[in-house]
Order: C-alpha cells, then structure tokens, then sequence
C-alpha cells in the first residue's frame, strides 16, 4: 500500500528553471500575486449542490481593491488562454475566488464568466514550487496531454483540467450501464505506467480525474493527473504507482475482474512505446529540462537513496547506483525506456 506520512515542502525555482521558463514563454510577468489574493475581507463556505461543506471558501476583497483584482484576473486569463490577447477579456467577469482550505498548497479557485452566453470557466493560483513546475513540463512533454500553466515571480498559474474527480467516477459511475470496465482499465494499467516511469507520485483518486467521451460505438477515458506536488520527492517506489493507493481499489478490483496479465502487458508496452516517441518528438526540450534536474535538490538524500534501491531491485539492474538526484534517477529511467523501445 502506498502512503505517504508528512507533508511535502515546496522547492523554490532557482535561476536555471527560470531561465528555461522564460526561453520557452512560461514566465508571465502579472499585476497579481498569489500573496495579493490572501489579503479578503472575509469568505464564506463553498457548499455543494447537497448542502455539504466542500472545503472551499470564497473570499470577499474591499471594494476599494476589487475592481483592480478582477482586470488583474481576466488579464492573467488572457495570457493563459489567448497568448495575452487583452481584447477577448471584455465580455468576461470574475464571478469568485476560492480559497482550498485543505491539501498542501491550498490554491485559489478562479472562476470567470462569459457574459455574453454564461458559460464559464476555471484557473487556479498556487505558490510556485519546482516539484510541480517539473511535473506539469514532464506532463505536457511525455503524456497524451497538453497543459497550459504560466509563471511570474513566485506565483503559479494553471488552467482547470477538464473531466469527473476520479474519487466522484469511483463512487457514482462505476455502476452507469454505459461504462465500458475494459477500456476503463486500459486506460487505468496505461496511466499507472506513464506515472512510474515518469516518477509521478501520490496519483490517488482525488488527485487525477476520468475525461468520459463518447465514441462512435462506445466510451473512450482518458485518466489525467491533476496535481503534480508529488514529482520525484518520496522514496518509495509503490508511491509512483497509482495501482498501489487504496483509494484506486475499486478500479484494481475492475481491473482483476475483466483483464488477463496478457492484456495488461500489451498496454504496457503500448503505453511505453508511446512514451519512448514522445521522448524522441522532443528530445533537445526534454534535455534541456533533464539537464536541469539533474542539479536540483527535489528530495531529501534519505528518500533519493531508497528510490535508487527499489528502482534497482525492480529493473533487476544496478543502473541506477550512481545517480545522486532524482532528476538523475528520472533521466535513467527515460533512459532505460528508450533503449528498450
């Protein structure tokens, strides 16, 4: 069982990162800071179309202040979504902020609103940490999926990753007539590979969420991570591994139930595959951010050493006895998929 006991501290973005930011159009220089938004009046609890608390809360800023906050929002939006293209944020409003009042990084919540047609939209505003800075890079480059994120200073700023919570899919889905259980857990035995071999850790329920899209005949899912705090920090290997977190039980138990170990290695090999091409398509950006890692300090001695172990009991190999880092462990990890696709 995956568990993970203490809180992660966060890493600050040193020069290099910073410098990879800025070459490739991350960093932003905004009006508004995640420190900025702390500064409310008051809030009031967020509650859930059943009257439970959901552990948000909306923040209520000086009306002196709130004007200034909103143009500041719909601006950082602009960049997010249209390269900072201020003409599209006219007909938008800020309808509220919220606060996540648990986890580790307690971000903000931004939800804008489209006045001409009411539909709406999501960003959040975290504290910039490098652990989740690599992470989303290492998504965007090596997953099936794109993310957009900027940042300015020691503010971060991520678009909303659209699909079901996968602790809601678990709970109210896995009894809809229409689930297809096989290409369910397809998608879960190919997500549980792209996060071990890209030392993405913590991938519980709460912390991924299930794209549904109907295909012509069936349903298509797309599992995606959604919280990268968790990048090459913990020590334990079954931490990588969203199979091993109780949360996801009931999709290992789906799982045990509609796929043979011959199926669950084709997806693995396609998985792997897939991955090794991505790592070829971007190569010089992939080494560019690996060079990086390779000198930051993400993890404590302590945790980097047992990883190093248990990658090297897993592999049956002792390729991975030299690496001092985890972005060392992480680059002989790619490197080893490579050399076998």
């Amino acid at each position: 069982m995956a568990i993970i006991s203490k809180k992660k501290k966060p890493f600050p973005i040193s020069d290099g990162l910073r410098t990879y930011l800025r070459d490739y159009d991350r960093e932003t220089p905004t009006s508004i800071s995640y420190a900025d938004l702390k500064r409310a009046d008051t809030s009031f609890a967020v509650l859930d179309r059943n009257g439970r608390d959901t552990l948000w809360e909306t923040m209520l800023y000086p009306p002196s202040e709130l004007n200034d906050i909103h143009l500041a929002l719909r601006t950082i939006y602009a960049y997010l979504k249209s390269d900072g293209d201020l003409n599209v944020t006219s007909h938008l409003r800020i309808d509220r902020v919220d606060l996540c009042t648990y986890g580790n990084t307690m971000p903000f919540r931004v939800r804008i609103v489209n006045q001409v047609n009411d539909n709406f939209d999501y960003f959040y505003v975290k504290n910039a940490d490098a652990s989740r800075i690599y992470g989303l890079e290492l998504e965007d480059i090596l997953s099936p999926n794109q993310v957009s994120y900027l940042t300015s200073g020691e503010t971060l700023v991520e678009e909303h990753i659209v699909g079901i919570p996968g602790d809601v899919f678990l709970e109210n889905r896995l009894t809809d007539p229409d689930l297809n259980p096989i290409r369910l857990c397809k998608e879960f035995v190919k997500f549980n590979e792209r996060c071990f071999l890209r030392l993405l850790g913590d991938m519980h329920s709460a912390n991924f969420v299930v794209d549904v899209t109907p295909d012509f005949e069936e349903m298509y899912y797309r599992i995606r991570a959604i919280d990268f705090d968790q990048q090459c920090y913990e020590g334990k290997k079954s931490v990588y591994m969203p199979q091993y977190f109780r949360q996801n039980n009931a999709l290992i138990e789906l799982g045990v139930r509609y796929m043979t170990p011959e199926s669950v290695r084709q997806y693995q090999v396609e998985e792997r595959a897939q991955i090794a091409s991505r790592i070829r398509i971007e190569h010089a950006r992939l080494t560019n951010l690996l060079t990086l890692m390779r000198r930051e300090t993400l993890s404590s001695p302590d945790r980097i050493a047992q990883l190093r172990h248990e990658l090297n009991r897993h592999y049956r190999s002792d390729r991975f006895s030299p690496c001092q880092t985890m972005g060392e462990l992480l680059e002989e990890s790619l490197s080893w998929l490579v050399s076998a696709h």
